[in-house]
């Protein structure tokens, strides 16, 4: 679908890591960084301790000096992974990015993004979303994110209220958000890209929830 020039396309969009000034929190960081590195490689749990403090120049002692054991450094690299997605979520969802864009432009912009973000990070988003289920901690964090993206969306989107002919838009909109970010979880919690009988790549899956959205609230999928 092509765009109006001045509607900022998907790669407008950008992940966003504020910066940390402290410097006691160098040492932290480099860790996260490697363990992040390391998951681009395997799963959560084929990291090894003693292979992530080689490759972050410290020892295993210092290792749990810092971190009681692997699930508090899950839990840390989901407390900065939370950071970073409330920054991206603000910029994203910033109501002069939008300007001249209809509801169709924005969800065919945002998905392919959401769609990007996990893929390019499935590895810790898996270990993230298979931990939700039974940590209450991490489980509060991410609905908390959730709540915040999925409020965002819907604000934006009821500000072109008169596109949805759905009779109840608020609760159109946040009902489709979680219905699509539901599926998308699913998908990279489990790590399959096969929907019943079909397989689905990226593209096709932000599409299709492009589209499903649009069919919800009642607006012609242009």
């Amino acid at each position: 679908m092509a765009l109006p020039s001045e509607v900022p396309t998907r790669h407008d969009l950008r992940w966003i890591r504020p910066p940390r000034q402290a410097r006691t929190h160098q040492s932290l960081e480099r860790v996260l960084d490697v363990a992040e590195a390391m998951l681009q490689e395997r799963d959560f749990d084929a990291i090894h301790v003693s292979g992530l403090a080689s490759r972050a120049e410290t020892s295993v002692a210092a290792f749990y000096r810092r971190f009681k054991d692997k699930d508090a450094l899950l839990h840390a690299l989901h407390e900065r992974h939370c950071e970073e997605a409330y920054a991206t979520a603000d910029d994203a969802l910033e109501a002069s990015r939008w300007e001249g864009a209809n509801i169709a432009d924005i969800l065919h912009t945002i998905f392919p993004f959401l769609v990007n973000i996990l893929h390019s990070n499935e590895h810790l988003d898996r270990a993230i979303l298979q931990r939700v289920v039974t940590d209450e901690a991490m489980r509060e964090r991410q609905m908390k994110l959730s709540r915040y993206v999925v409020s965002g969306i819907t604000e934006l989107l009821l500000s072109r209220g008169e596109e949805i002919r759905h009779p109840e838009p608020a609760r159109a909109i946040s009902f489709a958000c979680v219905q699509a970010l539901g599926m998308l979880f699913y998908r990279h919690a489990v790590g399959t890209d096969d929907i019943g009988d079909y397989t689905l790549n990226d593209e096709a899956v932000a599409n299709e929830l492009a589209a499903s959205f649009l069919a919800y609230l009642g607006i012609e999928n242009a």
